[in-house]
């Protein structure tokens, strides 16, 4: 077992995220002492190729040397400064850059410190909107927001209403407030030989009809532009996006963009949004955003939204909303040294090269008698285990077939961590062939392992 003091003394104290912990009796935790490009390395000298880029967040590879050095520079000048009164030079670069790439109009940046407390605030801030605009016209109050079945957008209380993971909302349903759920453009579930495009856009009437029947109450829709990431990886072509846009306009709502997951170049654009040419009312970013270096989100929204906000103390209006590190210094810097390599380097056409392999790499998995679907979206591939490839049965979620390829996948150097029964693979940007060839072909193996009776 890798450092077994080490891993005793961390289930001694420490409590992981989505984990039973009881299953670390069984399967050790994996100390990891360095990290180098795509490589993990534990104490004993294993390496993993870490395939899922730690959680999505990721980029340039672990010690990237640029966003090393621009953490040691800001370091020696400015740690953290409370940011209600003042303000730092790597916090104002880095909402400058932020608005100058992303879709026209969005045009204010509001920092928080992860990917669910930007949600909150945007849904917060779309809530806020609509009562400051109530109080002057007289308009019925705005409390409801629309999500998509399967969704997913964070894990605190407000975050978690507006998803749709059983998994991980059923426990806390007693805790949320109530949201219309619409059935989504989920493209697993088209007809044989339906396209993307055309069962998306068919699966629209659904959304359609709900904003039609609640527009009078619901302050937004959010969404997950293109992939659902904790939702099995299922993916939808941008004409939803599109339609959605135009819809929202035509109701008076808003559209909420989380592209925490697939923003900075995991769908082929920097921005997802950007495949359906479309500009959202908010748009809420993290994960990738430091490089996978430091906990930094940012909401970024249009002037007319800042606007209703900003008037005289004494309305009221202002938008109460904090967190104590909120446009930390050493996050912003890390944030704008990997702003820095996508303007020094053509990534997003390095990246469809990449996906390019990895399509040719995945091909072979499409014909497995126990595979339903293999999909793809820009750095994203996904393949979908089932017990009968005809129905798409699935197989039953206590067999834990996905934990299978996991197991296999560590004892060959590779980080895999499946969701339930989808094996994917997003990882960081600086990945070579050879690394992609690895990567996919333990996943192969596992899989022969994994759907053994």
């Amino acid at each position: 077992m890798n450092n077994p003091k080490l891993a005793l003394r961390d289930l001694n104290v420490l409590w992981h995220p989505c984990t039973q912990m009881k299953d670390h009796e069984t399967f050790p935790i994996i100390p990891i002492k360095k990290g180098q490009g795509v490589w993990l390395e534990d104490f004993d000298g294993n390496r993993y190729l870490d395939a899922i880029s730690s959680w999505w967040v990721n980029l340039f590879g672990h010690a990237n040397p640029y966003i090393n050095a621009a953490l040691k520079d800001q370091l020696d000048t400015l740690e953290h400064v409370i940011f209600a009164g003042f303000s730092h030079e790597s916090a104002i670069k880095l909402a400058e850059k932020l608005v100058e790439v992303a879709p026209e109009g969005l045009v204010r940046c509001f920092y928080a410190d992860n990917g669910s407390a930007a949600v909150e605030v945007a849904i917060k801030m779309s809530f806020h909107y609509w009562r400051n605009l109530n109080q002057s016209t007289g308009q019925p109050q705005k409390t409801k927001f629309i999500t998509l079945e399967n969704s997913y957008h964070g894990e605190t209380l407000g975050a978690l209403a507006v998803g749709n993971v059983p998994l991980y909302k059923e426990t806390y349903a007693l805790l949320l407030m109530d949201v219309i759920t619409v059935p989504g453009p989920d493209c697993y579930c088209r007809e044989a030989g339906e396209s993307w495009a055309d069962y998306s856009a068919r699966r629209f009437e659904l959304m359609e009809n709900t904003l039609k029947d609640h527009a009078d109450t619901v302050c937004a829709v959010i969404v997950e532009p293109l992939v659902q990431c904790a939702g099995n990886m299922r993916m939808y072509d941008p004409v939803y996006l599109k339609m959605l846009r135009k819809a929202c306009d035509k109701y008076n709502v808003h559209l909420i963009a989380d592209e925490i997951a697939v923003g900075f170049g995991r769908t082929g654009t920097l921005f997802a949004c950007e495949q359906a040419a479309i500009t959202p009312d908010f748009m809420c970013l993290s994960k990738g955003l430091t490089g996978g270096y430091l906990p930094l989100s940012a909401v970024l929204t249009t002037d007319k939204i800042y606007q209703a906000f900003y008037d005289d103390y004494q309305k009221l209006t202002a938008f109460l909303h904090s967190h104590s590190y909120t446009g930390n210094a050493l996050a912003c810097r890390a944030a704008l040294a990997t702003l820095d390599i996508f303007q020094q380097q053509d990534i997003i056409a390095s990246n469809k090269t990449l996906a390019m392999m990895m399509r040719k790499m995945a091909a072979r998995f499409q014909d497995h008698p126990h595979v339903a679907e293999v999909r793809q979206t820009g750095m994203i591939v996904a393949i979908e285990l089932v017990k009968n490839k005809h129905t798409k049965e699935p197989y039953a979620w206590q067999e834990r077939r996905g934990l299978r390829v996991y197991q296999y996948a560590l004892s060959k150097g590779v980080l895999l961590r499946p969701l339930g029964n989808v094996i994917y693979f997003m990882p960081p940007y600086v990945i070579n062939e050879a690394e992609l060839t690895l990567m996919f072909e333990v996943a192969w193996q596992g899989m022969q392992i994994a759907v053994k009776d």
